[in-house]
């Protein structure tokens, strides 16, 4: 066959649920624009933790590839017993992903099928929509207000056919967060069979009295399913671990459908010995901390558009398209996230770097934006 006659035969074949779907762009890796501009870069464009991995998980990490040529541990027994201990569960309410974005497709694919849908908002991670088209369900994406999720919005959008909800807190791209108060309150608007997933993958740079009591409703009772990632504070994003906790029944049924060896003996190792290391995590927190202040006040000076984020990152609405913007900044060496395939095209995203980093990109973007009409910060 002829490359035109195995598109057809494909169109023929593939759902048109499948075909419609708009696919996840990675960020640029930085090797491939310094290859490409023959310069130094700096990336700000993954959420990343600039801090690295710990160094406990890079020593286990090393220790665990003299058994690479093992299987590993399916069930990532010692992985999934330390992460039960700590938040206090039994071990089958814990369950372990190739990164939170294995869970969140799982979830979708055990709930959803053709006339279902599965809600969740407009302007947040993409892999929410994703999970919920390719499932074959009706995607309902409810307009976020003031940047944010709109809880009573959501509830509203509830219908008969409803399977499945899943909201990120903080939200990502935009930083912004729904305080425990105000999930508990939604949640008992729920119907009880709609499952709710909830993605913290952000959960540990969040300095907020009132943030997430997730756990206690799991440990409840609730038909909640917690989402979290060694690929942020611990910074572990290239090995590709998360975790879910939720109901053990859910996660029986999700263990016979993911990959059986969906985590590696050494991210394995490695994350283990990261969830112990306190002196990493702290120091990442305030890392981010003092990052986001020094973020924050360069972006007031400039008199530019932000979203005050409880994140490890800014969405920022400069004056101009963002799209070029991104293009200008990243021939200067900084990488960062233009949303416009997202349906944002106003909208960038910014990670939090090192201090060295924030203020690379401060001086470049400043230079782009000093001459433009002034718009002030939406808080």
């Amino acid at each position: 066959m002829n490359p035109a006659e195995l598109a057809k035969l494909f169109e023929q074949r593939i759902p048109a649920y499948i075909r419609g779907i708009q696919p996840y762009i990675p960020g640029r890796p930085i090797e491939e624009v310094e290859r490409e501009l023959k310069i130094r870069a700096i990336k700000l464009a993954s959420n990343e933790n600039p801090q690295g991995p710990s160094p406990r998980a890079i020593e286990a990490a090393r220790d665990a590839l003299v058994d690479a040529n093992r299987y590993p541990d399916g069930g990532g027994h010692y992985l999934r017993e330390a992460l039960a201990g700590l938040h206090r569960v039994a071990m089958h309410n814990i369950i372990l992903g190739l990164g939170s974005s294995e869970l969140i497709d799982l979830s979708a694919r055990l709930m959803l099928r053709a006339g279902d849908e599965g809600i969740t908002s407009e302007d947040s991670f993409p892999l929410f929509h994703i999970a919920i088209q390719a499932s074959g369900a009706k995607l309902v994406a409810v307009p976020l207000k003031n940047y944010a999720f709109d809880l009573d919005a959501i509830v509203k959008a509830i219908t008969p056919s409803t399977r499945y909800i899943i909201l990120a807190n903080p939200n990502n791209p935009t930083g912004t967060m729904f305080t425990a108060d105000e999930f508990d309150a939604f949640l008992r608007r729920v119907p009880p069979g709609v499952l709710v997933v909830l993605d913290e993958a952000y959960f540990d740079y969040v300095q907020h009295p009132n943030y997430s009591r997730s756990l206690e409703l799991v440990r409840g009772g609730a038909n909640l399913l917690v989402l979290r990632t060694f690929s942020k504070v611990h910074g572990l994003a290239g090995l590709r671990v998360g975790f879910g906790v939720g109901p053990a029944a859910l996660l029986a049924e999700m263990n016979k459908v993911r990959t059986p060896f969906n985590t590696t003996g050494v991210s394995q190792a490695a994350a283990l010995a990261a969830l112990g290391d306190v002196e990493h995590i702290r120091r990442s927190v305030e890392s981010n901390r003092a990052g986001m202040t020094q973020l924050t006040k360069g972006l007031e000076k400039l008199v530019t558009k932000f979203v005050p984020s409880f994140g490890n990152f800014l969405y920022i609405e400069p004056a101009g398209r963002a799209a070029e913007i991104a293009q200008l900044l990243e021939k200067s060496g900084v990488i960062v996230r233009p949303l416009d395939w997202m349906g944002m095209p106003h909208g960038l995203r910014v990670t939090v770097g090192t201090a060295d980093e924030n203020a690379a990109f401060l001086a470049a973007f400043a230079k782009l934006v000093a001459a433009a009409p002034a718009s002030s910060s939406p808080r």
